[in-house]
């Protein structure tokens, strides 16, 4: 700018105050557009609402970061190129992720490391840990970039992190398990979904103080059990609409009353909350078959499946979810009455769980994280905003070697798919493994079936644990081609009586290699344990009294807490035939129903009404309802009914139950 200054002083000799002027506005102009600039590419805050991601965008959308989940590191993509540049290695089951405003660092929570990561993105290294509580999920940044928010799924709590200092600053009750999180674009509400339940929770985030908790209504009761209905749950992301007027909720609905038949039990929903009654607008829900009703080329509808996200295009006219158990893209067109208005079915990909929007708003990146990839798909803009939407290319690659073995991804992604047309253990695309067991583990519901209502059960040390059914009932895996035929609507071609064929065999050996990896569905670690993760003072008595007086032990016994395993035949080999670790624990429900046995267990494994498998009671306070009919709400009321035929309770003193209470509290 100083040879322009010089130019026009020479040139302008009989206008030199003008000319004067006219070159100080011109530097200033200069300067503001150079500030204006560095702004933008270097310390650029977010231009809106934020979300907590698997995948999010550089400052200046030249680069995308993916957390890769079980393969422990992040990778960093040139979005032109559509290349991976590197790939980082980061602490155990990276789960979301965001870049400090400078561009230089990525903060990664790390589930099972319990902790966020801080990492150099030039040099791939690690800047830094900090434990912020069990299994942190969700993680988004104040504008400013001085704070970083995290939810911990176990501990029941939001960290407010200070990103310079790697310094918990406070620590948020945030309900019984928070997963998802979203932040004004002003960044003075926070915004937390209590997975499980349904509810979310709103805090201000300068007072610290919680200000809200928003509920999501069960959607009524049909004539027609097929369609949509049942009880909010496993919130998995929280949107704000670029107006930040609105959230939208990714989520199942799950009928209990029903029951459990694949296409009158799980169904999904994208709900709606207004911030500012605090409110859901029931009339905006998404569901089957209402706004949800894409027909196929036959006229009829297609069926979707667990949704995971949802974005919104820069103007909020459009709407774009995620579908991640069927693998879909669904396009609402919210200017035109908000019905779903496209779909692109079965994206290429396996387990679709994220999206970024590029910024000029033309494409979606999707992370894929069972198959470790990245789906670009195109959108219309301006002129172009009614063109379909549509794939572009194949996916990227995101790792180098995968953790897993291939048998081992294959039962992962056999247990979160519910794309009938490539697998076959589900019926019409309505339901996974995991739209019952979230996240391998529960959901906190009791489903009707034929025998009774059933506690959904966890899948915690499921091969370790002896016989599998709440009566025992069954000695092997394959035994659950009953639950695939008669409750998910799968492999209706096999007879059950028979030996699986090779082809399906594979599928059960696939999922069974899964479901046994230790990291697969871990035991939860206890948030009433000591900071150093020891049993309290009040735990150790509880333990005498387990192992002693109450004779808990005489039925939770062993290193997995229960006789079950001992349900074996003269050669050790697990039977149903044993069942003389059957128990009466005085919880049978009128609702109960004798068992005849099944076709697998050539009728063999009759079962009579009243008489229980033990269930482990690792990791017990994270299983809620209790009981085979999850008719106990808490660890109080098991104990509260146990009397003396479940362990010898009755001469306990109140002390003594609170005791004992502790200890399974912190069981792990």
């Amino acid at each position: 700018m100083v040879s322009l200054q010089y130019f026009f002083q020479l040139q302008l000799q009989n206008k030199r105050s003008f000319a004067l002027k006219l070159v100080a506005g011109a530097v200033a102009l200069a300067a503001l557009a150079l500030l204006s600039a560095c702004s933008m590419n270097d310390e650029q805050g977010p231009s809106g609402p934020q979300s907590g991601s698997s995948i999010v965008l550089s400052p200046g959308g030249e680069t995308l970061y993916v957390a890769n989940g079980d393969t422990n590191s992040v990778s960093v993509v040139d979005a032109a190129s559509r290349k991976v540049i590197k790939e980082i290695a980061v602490g155990k089951e990276p789960k979301q992720l965001t870049v400090s405003l400078d561009g230089r660092t990525l903060y990664v929570t790390c589930r099972y490391a319990d902790s966020v990561e801080w990492v150099d993105i030039e040099s791939g290294k690690l800047l830094g840990t900090l434990k912020t509580g069990i299994e942190p999920i969700g993680i988004v940044q104040s504008p400013d970039g001085t704070l970083l928010y995290v939810s911990n799924y176990r501990s029941g709590t939001v960290s407010v992190v200070d990103t310079e200092k790697r310094k918990i600053l406070s620590q948020l009750a945030a309900g019984d398990n928070p997963r998802a999180v979203a932040l004004s674009a002003d960044g003075k509400s926070l915004y937390v979904s209590d997975y499980l339940n349904a509810n979310t929770l709103a805090f201000d985030t300068v007072s610290l103080k919680e200000s809200e908790v928003m509920k999501l209504s069960p959607s009524p009761d049909q004539a027609d059990h097929k369609k949509s209905q049942g009880i909010p749950n496993t919130v998995e992301q929280l949107r704000l609409t670029p107006d930040g007027k609105s959230i939208w909720e990714a989520h199942l609905l799950t009928n209990t009353d029903s029951v459990i038949q694949f296409e009158e039990v799980i169904f999904p929903a994208l709900s709606v909350l207004d911030l500012g009654t605090h409110q859901e607008k029931p009339k905006d829900r998404k569901e089957l078959f209402a706004a949800i009703d894409v027909k196929d080329k036959f006229g009829k509808t297609t069926i979707v499946a667990n949704p995971t996200d949802v974005v919104f295009s820069p103007d909020g006219s459009k709407a774009y979810s995620l579908m991640g158990g069927s693998e879909d893209l669904l396009t609402f067109d919210l200017a035109r009455g908000g019905r779903a208005s496209q779909m692109i079915h079965h994206l290429p990909g396996d387990f679709p769980v994220g999206m970024v929007l590029s910024p000029k708003g033309d494409k979606l990146y999707i992370h894929n994280l069972n198959s470790h990839d990245l789906t670009i798909v195109a959108i219309g803009t301006g002129e172009e905003s009614g063109q379909a939407a549509r794939v572009e290319g194949k996916p990227v690659p995101l790792i180098s070697k995968d953790r897993l073995s291939p048998e081992q991804r294959l039962g992962k992604t056999l247990f979160y798919s519910a794309n009938s047309d490539d697998f076959p253990l589900t019926g019409s695309n309505w339901m996974s493994c995991v739209s019952c067991h979230s996240d391998g583990q529960v959901d906190t519901l009791t489903l009707t079936t034929a025998k009774g209502p059933r506690n959904i059960p966890s899948n915690v040390l499921a091969f370790e644990t002896g016989l599998f059914m709440w009566d025992g009932s069954r000695d092997d895996f394959d035994d659950y081609i009953h639950t695939i035929q008669g409750e998910m609507g799968g492999m209706s071609d096999v007879d059950p009586s028979k030996p699986i064929a090779a082809d399906k065999q594979k599928i059960f050996d696939a999922l069974e290699a899964y479901m046994r990896m230790p990291d697969a569905f871990p035991v939860p670690e206890s948030p009433y344990r000591t900071e150093d993760g020891k049993l309290t003072p009040e735990a150790e008595q509880g333990k005498i009294l387990f192992e002693g007086k109450a004779q808990c032990i005489a039925c939770h016994a062993t290193d997995v807490m229960t006789d079950s395993v001992k349900a074996a035949d003269s050669q050790g080999k697990l039977t149903t035939d044993n069942t003389g670790f059957l128990h009466d624990v005085g919880t049978v429900s009128k609702t109960d129903t004798d068992y005849a046995g099944d076709a697998r267990g050539a009728f063999k494994n009759k079962r009579i009404r009243g008489r229980y498998d033990t269930p482990t009671l690792r990791g017990i306070y994270a299983t809620a309802p209790y009981l085979h009919d999850g008719s106990a709400a808490t660890l109080e009321d098991v104990l509260k009914r146990a009397g003396d035929k479940h362990g010898q309770t009755s001469s306990l003193s109140a002390k003594e139950i609170n005791n004992l209470i502790a200890y399974l509290k912190q069981i792990q």
